[in-house]
This record gives structure tokens, C-alpha cells and sequence, in this order.
């Protein structure tokens, strides 16, 4: 090994653990819920993204098995050179019914859905406008267009702010093309796009929308189809992203849209065209989610349930949730060093609950996030409660 790298490494990761930066993954001994044993532990769950529960649902479960049975647990190939099964497109059938959209590609994850479609819809003679606070994925996937995108060039507008957004438009009517884009759920902050006003703009200065809807799927609109179906601006928003990973309860992620934009990604988006299709029993697996979502309300009335018990009871006992809209519950800190120690505490009085510091979000800006779920009973949430207090009293 070559001892220049290892030390560059050694040195790296040092920093980060004096900064307060370092992350290392606990390991899950059970499946995904609401109580799981992890790392010999058992522990409340508030760190999942299975809003749903679906991630252990019966039914879904089920698909899979008998999904292994029929097709095997590999498609064997690529997509377009021979990996597409038919129970891939039926799952981009079912998808493309469930947003109200024309067309919709399957990729194997959320992140490669931005990497692939942004920089297939761009050129250099194109400019991104792009909310502050936008996920990773979607700031990765713009870097790797060849589009005019930086903050110091003014093409960054402040978080949800609309006179700024109005004020770039104007400044950039001389692009060829011009993609708005922005969550439609922002992840660390739980709050919600105002995408009303910015399709209003979008249509006022002949730009296009892209929304990133990871958070919004299974959570917000008729069955969780997502703020598109939220706000009712059906076939104004001209791409949009969906996770199968988080209320869906499997992998995966896929952009919803045009039948001519799902023609031009199979030709040209590189996650697509380089990445075996996902297992035949992971597409059986969704639609079996799909199905649950679109049929039995339950689990979408407990979610809100759960997270409206958990955000008046965090706000009653004095802790700031950061104007959160949704189940993603931010409790703030502020200090990197006591974020991180809120989380040990936290840990050690059989709560799960990451503390989330730079670079995911600003320094100075760390919070524990919280996830309710469907999974979650109200005894679980009560014991979470009891133990946020605690862990207060312990780092303060």
C-alpha cells in the first residue's frame, strides 16, 4: 500500500474526529422498524426513513419471494442490453399511473436518478437555479452538467425565497434553457417547497421545473404521490424525482415525466445506460408497496398521527424543531461537539437518533433529526420523549 495515501488517510480522519466530524454506521441485528436491535441493543428506531413501515410489510415481503421464485434474484444485465424484465416495466407502468405522468425510468437509487437525468438535460449554453439547502444529490448531478451553476455567479437562491428566485430569472433571460430546481422536501429542515410560486415563475419567465420529491413520496399528496399531487399542479411540473427507497420501503429511485424525457434518458442517462437493472424481486417488491399505498390509508394516517404527537410534544417541552412541516423532525443544538454528545446520550437511554453536523448541514447548525413513523407506537414515541429530556439534563 502505498504509505504517502495511508498517511494522507490517517491524518484526514483524525481531523475529522477533533472537529467532531466523524461518522461510523451502527450495524442493524433485525429488520426495519419502529424497535430494532442494533449493535446488541435494543432501541427506539428515529433515524429510519421507513416512513411507512412498508419496509417489513407482509405483502411486500411476499412479492419478493415469490418474485425470487419466478425471475431469480438477478436481471443479469444492463437495462437496454438486456436486464429490462417485464416486471420492471410493469413496476414504470404502475409509477407513471400513480404520478399522473406520462412516462417514468426506473434507476437503481435516488442519487443516480439526479446524476443521470440533470446532466442529460443540459447543455452549456443552459443555466441551473438552484435552492440553498437542495440535497447532495442534486448539486452532485448539477456539477456534472455542463450547465452554468455556482453560487458565487448569483444562480443559488436563498432557501425558499421567491423575490430572489424572481430576481435571478430576470438577470438570466439570455440562456437557452433554464431549470429551476429545488426539493420538494428539504431533508435536514423538514419544511416544504413553495412550489406553487415557483412554477408561477417558471411559466412567467419560460423556464422548467425539476423537483426532488425523496421526502414528499409516500408522505404528502392522494396516497403520497408527492407535492405535484399536494399543490394539484399536475402536468405543470416538467421532471420530477421519486424515491423507492424511503416509504416504499426497497431501493431505488426514478424520474417521472414526458414520454419523449423517459426516450432521451434511455439514450443518454449514464446511470441508466452503465448499472444493471435492479433484481426482478426488488421491482415485484414495489409494486407490491405500491399497491399497499394506494389501498390501505392507514399507514399514511398513523405517519401524520405519529409526527403531529412528536412535534407538539418536543415544542411542549421547549425543544426547537426548526418550523419543520413535516415527519423529518429536526431538534436543534447548534454546536457540532454537543450534537454529537446529545447522541451518545440519547443512545445510551435506548434511543437511536443521529446527530447530523457539517458537512450535511451549515457549522454551527447541528441538530439530532428525528424520523416518526408508521412503525412507531405511541409507546415507542413516549419513550423517546423521556429520553430526549434526559439527554438534555445529561449534556447541558
Amino acid at each position: 500500500m502505498n504509505a504517502g495515501l495511508q498517511r494522507w488517510l490517517g491524518e484526514s480522519l483524525q481531523e475529522l474526529r477533533d472537529k467532531h466530524l466523524y461518522k461510523t454506521p451502527r450495524i442493524l441485528q433485525s429488520p426495519a422498524g419502529g424497535r430494532v436491535r442494533m449493535d446488541g441493543k435494543d432501541v427506539v428506531n428515529l433515524s429510519s426513513n421507513n416512513y411507512l413501515g412498508l419496509a417489513n410489510h407482509p405483502k411486500v415481503r411476499q412479492a419478493a419471494l415469490e418474485a425470487i421464485e419466478k425471475w431469480g434474484v438477478g436481471a443479469g444485465a444492463v437495462r437496454w442490453i438486456g436486464g429490462t424484465m417485464e416486471v420492471h416495466d410493469e413496476l414504470e407502468r404502475r409509477l407513471a399511473e400513480f404520478k399522473h405522468v406520462e412516462s417514468v425510468l426506473v434507476f437503481t437509487g435516488g442519487f443516480t436518478a439526479n446524476s443521470g437525468c440533470i446532466p442529460a438535460v443540459l447543455t452549456n449554453q443552459d443555466v441551473v437555479i438552484s435552492d440553498e439547502l437542495n440535497h447532495a444529490s442534486i448539486i452532485d448531478g448539477v456539477r456534472l452538467s455542463p450547465a452554468k451553476y455556482k453560487k458565487s455567479d448569483g444562480y443559488v437562491y436563498a432557501h425558499k425565497d421567491m423575490d430572489h428566485l424572481e430576481r435571478i430569472l430576470r438577470e438570466t433571460q439570455g440562456f437557452a434553457k433554464r431549470m429551476i430546481i429545488t426539493d420538494g422536501v428539504f431533508s435536514m429542515d423538514g419544511d416544504i417547497a413553495p412550489l406553487p410560486s415557483i412554477v408561477e415563475l417558471a411559466e412567467r419567465y419560460d423556464a422548467f421545473v425539476m423537483v426532488d420529491d425523496a421526502h414528499a413520496s409516500g408522505v404528502l399528496g392522494k396516497n403520497g404521490a408527492g407535492t405535484t399531487s399536494h399543490f394539484d399542479l399536475y402536468g405543470r411540473v416538467d421532471i420530477q424525482l421519486g424515491t423507492l427507497s424511503k416509504a416504499l420501503g426497497v431501493v431505488g429511485g426514478y424520474i417521472a415525466g414526458s414520454a419523449l424525457l423517459k426516450e432521451w434518458l434511455i439514450n443518454r442517462g449514464r446511470p441508466y445506460l452503465f448499472s444493471t437493472a435492479l433484481p426482478p424481486m426488488v421491482a415485484a417488491a414495489l409494486i407490491a408497496a405500491l399497491d399497499v399505498m394506494e389501498n390501505d390509508p392507514e399507514p399514511m394516517r398513523r405517519l401524520w398521527a405519529n409526527a403531529k404527537w412528536w412535534k407538539e410534544s418536543l415544542a411542549a417541552e421547549g425543544f426547537d424543531t426548526m418550523g419543520s412541516e413535516t415527519p423529518i423532525t429536526p431538534v436543534f443544538v447548534g454546536d457540532e461537539a454537543k450534537a454529537q454528545a446529545f447522541e451518545r446520550a440519547l443512545w445510551e437511554e435506548g434511543v437511536y437518533s443521529l446527530a447530523i453536523v457539517y458537512p450535511t448541514v451549515a457549522l454551527g447548525k447541528a441538530r439530532i433529526r428525528t424520523m416518526p413513523s408508521a412503525a412507531h407506537s405511541e409507546e415507542d414515541l413516549a419513550f423517546a420523549l423521556a429520553a430526549f429530556r434526559r439527554a438534555r439534563e445529561i449534556v447541558a
